[in-house]
């Protein structure tokens, strides 16, 4: 953490003044020239327990920390008179990134869990592991049967994700554990499926990462720049990591109806590229509230949680044998909610997430907004998707029915950023 100090004083000729300019590491033939009285800039050094540092080798990673303790990552707080961090309780923060200590962008700064559920676990970790309130959790952790096993592993395979509550992970193909690895963005990229350019220590962080909260691999593996729908991952640093940032679908849920009708528009675009996309992966969600998905300043609707989406391998399919999903040991449940019943790979239909959505998100979206032959139109529609589509075509001819009726609602402005002034030349837009 770099500490700004200025020794600046107009002489040295007072003895108290010249100890306090040798004490500040000064020279005082330098300071004898300064113009002004000794000056020193309030800054925070952070904490290792607040990032969680403390914990590692059982966090994210360690990518971004040199940008924390070069104050080139800046919570909100550190703009205000009184620098200091926010609560360690919270599960997210905003902050902002710098590059160039010049021009600062907003990011989301975010927990896999809440601190409270951390704690909770690592307590549970030593008291079924090492019989004690308190231990390192990296040694106690690395004595486990399933870390042994990612130990003695040249690749990634399905036997070594069994049990782990990850959505992501519950149907695995090899060709999604190879991605993982390839693309695994806390280590140097060696383009390769096999994990020899992963250390012991990241051999452990991958595995801890999988097990609480899949969301920032999800990032990792498919990024934004290929046009995949969620924020782009900048770092980790502990058991924090760094994303860019969005607004929550709930800040949306008064806007104005061509707002509302565009954010439903991008919603359904969504889920249709979640289900057929270049790479032949299945995304849908085991569950939607108002925080799952984000709007960036610009107006663009992308994935703001990823840690409740499922994949499931239309080229491999799922490559775990029968029982493989219920094996069970500490790695299965590191948080809350993880007890959840098994959901069989086949049973997922292509209106899955749609019906979700449906039930959940459209109708606080899109009720109340638009006159009433549209509106009785929308709602109509809401209500027979929320039944589950059961006597109508799939996914897809039922998100082209409803982006039919918002088409013509949405405008054409600057407050669409995203998509003007393109919409004026395409009806693409």
């Amino acid at each position: 953490m770099g500490r700004w100090i200025c020794c600046l004083c107009s002489r040295v000729a007072d003895p108290l003044m010249l100890l306090l300019v040798l004490a500040l590491g000064c020279n005082p033939s330098t300071a004898a020239t300064a113009p002004s009285v000794p000056h020193v800039k309030p800054s925070y050094s952070f904490g290792r327990t607040f990032l969680g540092l403390d914990k590692c080798n059982a966090c994210i990673g360690t990518s971004i920390c040199k940008k924390f303790f070069k104050e080139e990552i800046r919570f909100d707080t550190w703009l205000s008179s009184h620098l200091k961090l926010p609560p360690s309780s919270l599960l997210s923060y905003s902050g902002n990134y710098t590059d160039d200590a010049k021009s600062w962008r907003l990011v989301d700064i975010t927990r896999l869990t809440s601190k409270y559920q951390h704690d909770r676990a690592d307590k549970r970790i030593c008291t079924s592991l090492l019989k004690t309130k308190t231990c390192s959790l990296e040694r106690a952790l690395r004595r486990t049967q399933r870390f042994q096993k990612w130990l003695r592993a040249k690749r990634l395979t399905p036997d070594l994700v069994q049990g782990l509550s990850s959505p992501m992970l519950r149907c695995p193909s090899q060709r999604l554990l190879d991605r993982i690895v390839r693309r695994y963005a806390e280590v140097p990229d060696a383009g390769s499926i096999y994990m020899d350019h992963l250390t012991d220590r990241d051999k452990l962080r991958l595995l801890y990462t999988l097990a609480v909260n899949s969301h920032p691999i999800l990032l990792q593996i498919f990024p934004d720049v290929e046009g995949w729908p969620f924020p782009r991952y900048l770092g980790s640093c502990g058991r924090l990591l760094v994303s860019a940032s969005t607004r929550p679908l709930r800040d949306f849920f008064g806007a104005a109806p061509e707002v509302a009708a565009d954010l439903a528009l991008q919603l359904l675009a969504v889920l249709g590229s979640m289900a057929t996309n270049d790479l032949n992966y299945f995304f849908y969600f085991t569950h939607v509230d108002a925080g799952t998905f984000g709007v960036f300043s610009n107006g663009h609707l992308f994935i703001r949680d990823a840690s409740t989406l499922g994949i499931i391998d239309k080229e491999e399919g799922s490559q775990l044998i029968d029982g493989q999903q219920e094996h069970k040991d500490i790695f299965s449940c590191l948080t809350v909610g993880c007890q959840s019943a098994f959901v069989s790979c086949d049973s997922i239909r292509e209106q899955h997430s749609l019906v979700m959505v449906c039930q959940d998100l459209l109708p606080k979206l899109l009720t109340g907004k638009f006159l009433p032959p549209v509106q009785e139109r929308i709602d109509a529609f809401l209500r027979r998707c929320a039944r589950g589509l059961a006597d109508d075509g799939g996914a897809g001819e039922a998100m082209a029915e409803l982006a039919q009726i918002l088409k013509p609602l949405r405008s054409c402005d600057s407050r669409f950023a995203y998509r003007y002034p393109d919409c004026r030349y395409s009806d693409k837009f």
